[in-house]
Order: structure tokens, then C-alpha cells, then sequence
């Protein structure tokens, strides 16, 4: 019966035909009915209500193991197909890898023919046709990718990318030394560290080659160092009248080499607790840069620029230009100076730059090294600047002009006189960990063209902190990060807290300081408010740190000018609108510079965000939704990583320099 079933629904086009499995399920059930075979006394009950319901079942049995069987059918031919279509992927893959080496040479041949056709249409030159020529036989690389559309190109268009192509082809890749005190993530202090790495990082990515030497500090985290090895031979260095043994070691950090520099005799130099804050710190940091120099010549490399950084290495300028430029082979080397501030600049007693080598009658003059106030001293910063074919200058915030009128500590003199080769670059950011895009620790990722993980992030920072209960995702939540910090203005953040619970949002504070009476400041203020509106976390915690950018919409910073932690920076890329602590009405605003001198990051951030107090943060929210999301979404698309502006002005730096 059950058979004769089968083919009724195969004649209303259900199924093709019995499969084994209804088969078996066609011999259990006649053997369940042969069990069960009612007595003539019981046979009305075949029309009863059970029965049916029974033969419902079967139906269903039946039609779902049918079902089944199709579904795995139709899973089995869609893994053919898909196996067929990556078969068919591959060999147009290897087709059009076979293609474009057939292509090539007709690619320059057409290339040839249609700069005659230029030459006599009088487009160009038979000079320019010359040069044009030599390019494409050189056959350089990106040609086919450049010039892949050719046939369809009218003259005009041709002329305008083989100009392109022209220039990329020239650009010079540099070889580049850092000498510098500091490198994250292996000793890093301030914001030198970052910077290094950073910018390294990203020359490296666009086809440079970069090396950076540090001292073999004690307290070096050499687990971030691959393939860390000691070099068997030593190199000698002068100092104090005499040659001595250095210790190198090797290794690769985030795919940049670096070398260790141990000294033997001095060996004490650099087995301290901390980097900096030595009486001695002169003559470590100058025993450093001395020992650069001469392991550059004893390798015998040849770099296009030495990258020098604050006044630690400043005296490398001095040294390379009096000593080392004319008899070391490296005429052609140029030297880079970057500052992070002019607030340190070493000053000392003429007589000690002989400890180096260098001839103090000869550098303590006022165009020279000479104190602009002191005298009788030396600064050694100023000799960075005075002996460096460019200087960057590293600022999210100033301008060149207010840098030197007002934040030189007493060099506006000697950054008057160098202005032309002072240059203005900001900080960037590590993009490899701060994108909201792409960042591992947020439990939804987002962008400024698809903002909807932000709110699964601001919902889970609540729930997280149990904040939830008195929230929703449309809550406004204004968050505060300081790190490692020594001072917080306690009425400031009592007041930004006050008048955020006023207006209904959540404040959550993150903070931990190595300064006892600081902690134990918050602590009194976190027993004070007993709001169930505001959490207290006074650890570091890397994931809730990144929660929290992520899940808040205002971010208060204790200062825009924050090159280490990044606070502004990092809240424009969350989505996030930095605010600072110290702004409200009754307050001097910051001034802004508007001149070209200027970055185009600083100029965006100053007229944004930097004049915004958190009242009337909070009242755009409020009372203009959409303009805010708009002018958060234009601030997450901006690009602050290292590879942005930052590159821009140090390879500029780089190739004008070169072409001194």
C-alpha cells in the first residue's frame, strides 16, 4: 500500500521514482501491518480517525526522508560545481599568467610604434621620445599593468601615463639607518619609540630599506626580537682618547633589522633600571652615537640618510660632517634630524665634545654649538639642527610658526636662521592594531561606510560593565583614558562627570597612575559619586580599552597634545569625538593656527573637534543627530596611520635632501 502510495505522488511529479531507503521503509511498513492486523471484529477502525492519522504519519515519514535524500543530492552537485568553477579559476589563471607573457613584447612593440606616432604629430620631442623608449625596452615592472588598455588609449591619455609611469620609475627607494635611543615594542618610553617603528614600518611597506641601531640596554624586552644572535667578531669604537671593544648583536623586529650595540669596557653605560635621567647621560647617549658611526664604516654600509633623533643623538651631525663624511666613505650619506619637543637639549662644558673625538674650539661658536643664552656651554641639541640637511619637527597640533615663537626654549634664534629646512610632520597611528575595521578585541567590527557594529560594541561595553540595565544603545556615552599618568585635575573630572549624568549619559573613567596620592584621589572621588551611571577601572585592561573607544561617543583627553597614548586620535577613528577635560565656557579656547605652516591632520582636528567643550558635544547629539553622525563619519574615514602624512613628509625629506 505504501508503494502504491509512492506512485501517486510520483504522478503529481514529487519524486522520479523509489530510492532504497523508501524501499526499506516500504518492507517495514508492510511488515509493521502484518504485525498489527486488526481482527474482522476490528476492522472499522481502519476508517477511524487513528488510522488515518497514523497513515498521515507515514506519509510525512516517507515524503521527509525523500526529502532528505534530494537535499544531499543537491549538496553533492553543489560541491561539483564548485570544485568545477575553482578548476576553471585555475586554468584562467595560469591562461592569463601565459597570456601576459605573450602580451608583453606586443605591449612594448605598441608601445614603440605609437611614440613614433607622437614624435610626428609633434607631441613630443625627439628627446622625450628617447627617454620614452628606453623606459618600455627596460621593460619595467608594473609596464602591463600600467599600459594593459593601450589599443583603446587616444594620444592625449597615452602621453599623460607614460609621463606617470615615467616619474614612479625614477622615484629613488632609499636606504635609511635610524640611530636612535628608543624602538617599540622593545624599549620605548615616550613617543620617540612609536614613532620609530611606526614610520620605519611604513617606509619598509613601500619598498624602502630601513635599519635601526639602538644601544644593548639591560632592560631591552628581547622577546620581541626574532632571530636575535650575537656576532662572533667585535668592532672598536673611540672615546676618551682611546678604542674600544663593542659587543653586536642581531635581529628582526616587525621585519625591520636591527643591531644592538654592547659596550665592554663601558659596559655600565647601558646595564641600568631606566633609558634616561643619568648625571651621565652625556656621556652614555655620546659613546652611543661615536660607536654608530664607527660600526657603519667597519660594516662598510653605505646608507642614503642617517635618521637622528632628539638631543641623544644630535651629536652625530657634528661628528659625521667633521670626521667621518670626507675619509668613511660616505660622501653621499646625508643626515635627518627629528625633534618630539625642545623642552631637553643637554647642555654641557665645551671641552667634553672631546670625549668623541670632535675639537670643542672649533664647535663652541654662536653659529654652531654654542648656548644661545649660556655661553660657556655647548647645547647639544642645537647641534642637531645646525648640523642636519633637514629637520622634523613632530607635532598633531602646532604649527611651524608657533613652534619656533613660542615652544623652542630659547632656540628661536638658531630655528629662525634654519627655517627653510625645518619641517612639520604628525604623529601617526598604528593601523594594524587601531582600526575598528579590523580590530580582534571589539565583538563587531565597523567603518565609516558601515556603522552599525558600533552599536553592537556600545551595547556590549554596557552590558560588560553592567551599565545595561539603566541604557540603551541610543545613550550617550562619554568615556576618559589616562594612562600611567602623575596628575589628573580631580575637580575637572568631577565636573565633566556631574554634567554628563545631568544630561542622561554614562560615564566610564580608566586610569591607573605610578603616583600613590593619585589613585588615591580617584578612589576617594569613585566612593564620592556612588552613581550607578558611572564605572571606575583603575587597571589596564587592552581589550576593554579598545571596547571603550569603541563603545563610546564622547572621549574626554587630558590633552590633544598626546603623542604616546593617542587619545584623539584613536577616538576620530572609533567613531568616537575627542573632547577635552580642561575646555567649558568659563575657559581660554585653543588657538588655532590656520596658516599653511600647518598639518593637514592638525588643521582638521583644531577646526573640528579641539574648540568643542563637552556641553556642547552633547547638545549636537541631542538636538542635530544627523550632522553629528555625519561629522563622525568623515572623521573615521580620515587617515592618520603612519603610511599617511607622516610617510609623506619624510619621504620628501628624504628625496630633497638626496638632491642637495
Amino acid at each position: 500500500m505504501a508503494y502504491k502510495f509512492l506512485k501517486n505522488e510520483n504522478s503529481n511529479g514529487l519524486i522520479s521514482g523509489p530510492s532504497q531507503m523508501e524501499l526499506e521503509n516500504h518492507n517495514d511498513t508492510e511488515m509493521f501491518q502484518e504485525s498489527f492486523q486488526p481482527p474482522d471484529r476490528e476492522l472499522e477502525m481502519k476508517n477511524s480517525d487513528i488510522w488515518k492519522l497514523f497513515k498521515d504519519a507515514q506519509r510525512n515519514i516517507l515524503y521527509l526522508n525523500k526529502q532528505r535524500l534530494m537535499a544531499m543530492e543537491e549538496l553533492n552537485k553543489t560541491q561539483r560545481e564548485k570544485q568545477i568553477l575553482i578548476d576553471r579559476i585555475e586554468k584562467l589563471e595560469l591562461g592569463k599568467q601565459a597570456n601576459m607573457q605573450q602580451e608583453k613584447p606586443a605591449i612594448c612593440s605598441e608601445l614603440l610604434l605609437r611614440i613614433d606616432s607622437l614624435v610626428l604629430t609633434g607631441m613630443i620631442s625627439k628627446g622625450e621620445a628617447s627617454n620614452f623608449r628606453r623606459l618600455v625596452t627596460e621593460n619595467k615592472v608594473g609596464l602591463l599593468d600600467a599600459f594593459s588598455e593601450i589599443w583603446q588609449k587616444r594620444d592625449s591619455e597615452l602621453l599623460e601615463e607614460l609621463h606617470l609611469f615615467s616619474d614612479e620609475s625614477k622615484r629613488k627607494a632609499f636606504h635609511v639607518i635610524h640611530i636612535c635611543t628608543e624602538m617599540a615594542p622593545v624599549v620605548s618610553v615616550g613617543s620617540l619609540g612609536s614613532y620609530v617603528t611606526g614610520l620605519s614600518w611604513a617606509l619598509q611597506r613601500k619598498g624602502n630599506l630601513v635599519e635601526i641601531i639602538l644601544p644593548k640596554y639591560t632592560s631591552l624586552d628581547l622577546d620581541q626580537v626574532k632571530g636575535l644572535r650575537k656576532v662572533e667578531a667585535e668592532f672598536y669604537s673611540y672615546f676618551n682618547g682611546q678604542s674600544h671593544g663593542n659587543r653586536i648583536w642581531t635581529g628582526v623586529v616587525y621585519g625591520i633589522g636591527v643591531t644592538l650595540i654592547e659596550p665592554i669596557f663601558y659596559l655600565g653605560l647601558f646595564n641600568r633600571e631606566k633609558i634616561y635621567g643619568y648625571s651621565d647621560d652625556f656621556e652614555r647617549f655620546t659613546y652611543f652615537s661615536r660607536a654608530s658611526l664607527d660600526y657603519l664604516v667597519k660594516s662598510g654600509k653605505q646608507p642614503d640618510i642617517l635618521h637622528i633623533h632628539n638631543w641623544e643623538t644630535a651629536i652625530i651631525g657634528p661628528l659625521f660632517w667633521d670626521i667621518f663624511v670626507n675619509n668613511q666613505g660616505l660622501g653621499s650619506t646625508r643626515i635627518l634630524f627629528t625633534c618630539h619637543g625642545f623642552g631637553s637639549q643637554c647642555l654641557e662644558k665645551p671641552d667634553k665634545l672631546a670625549l668623541c673625538g670632535l675639537d670643542p674650539s672649533r664647535l663652541h661658536r654662536a653659529d654652531r654649538l654654542q648656548d644661545n643664552s649660556k655661553r660657556h656651554l655647548v647645547n647639544i641639541l642645537k647641534g642637531g639642527i645646525v648640523y642636519s640637511n633637514k629637520v622634523v619637527m613632530m607635532s598633531s597640533i602646532h604649527s611651524k610658526s608657533r613652534i619656533i615663537r613660542s615652544l623652542s626654549h630659547g632656540l628661536e634664534p638658531t630655528l629662525s636662521i634654519h627655517k627653510e629646512k625645518l619641517l612639520l610632520a604628525p604623529y601617526g597611528l598604528d593601523d594594524t592594531v587601531w582600526d575598528p575595521s579590523k580590530d580582534k578585541h571589539l565583538p563587531a567590527k565597523y567603518s565609516a561606510d558601515d556603522t552599525k557594529g558600533k552599536t553592537i560594541c556600545k551595547v556590549a561595553l554596557l552590558q560588560q560593565l553592567g551599565l545595561s540595565r539603566h541604557a540603551s544603545s541610543s545613550t550617550t556615552v562619554v568615556g576618559c583614558i589616562y594612562s600611567n599618568f602623575t596628575d589628573v585635575d580631580i575637580e575637572n573630572l568631577k565636573s565633566a562627570f556631574r554634567l554628563a549624568s545631568r544630561r542622561g549619559a554614562q560615564f566610564i573613567f580608566m586610569g591607573t597612575s605610578k603616583v600613590e596620592s593619585v589613585n588615591t584621589a580617584l578612589e576617594l572621588f569613585k566612593k564620592e559619586i556612588k552613581d550607578e551611571n558611572a564605572r571606575f577601572i583603575n587597571k589596564y585592561d587592552e581589550a576593554l580599552l579598545h571596547l571603550m573607544f569603541a563603545g563610546s561617543d564622547i572621549m574626554l583627553c587630558s590633552s590633544f597634545l598626546d603623542p604616546v597614548l593617542q587619545v584623539p586620535l584613536k577616538a576620530i577613528k572609533y567613531g568616537a569625538a575627542p573632547v577635552d577635560i580642561t575646555l567649558n565656557s568659563n575657559r581660554i579656547r585653543h588657538s588655532m593656527d590656520h596658516d599653511l605652516e600647518s598639518t593637514r591632520s592638525s588643521q582638521y582636528i583644531m577646526t573640528t573637534f579641539a574648540n568643542m567643550s563637552l556641553s556642547e558635544a552633547l547638545d549636537q547629539i541631542q538636538s542635530d543627530p544627523s550632522r553629528w553622525d555625519w561629522k563622525i563619519k568623515e572623521g573615521m574615514s580620515k587617515d592618520f596611520s603612519w603610511e599617511a602624512e607622516c610617510y609623506d613628509v619624510h619621504l620628501g625629506a628624504y628625496t630633497s635632501i638626496m638632491n642637495v
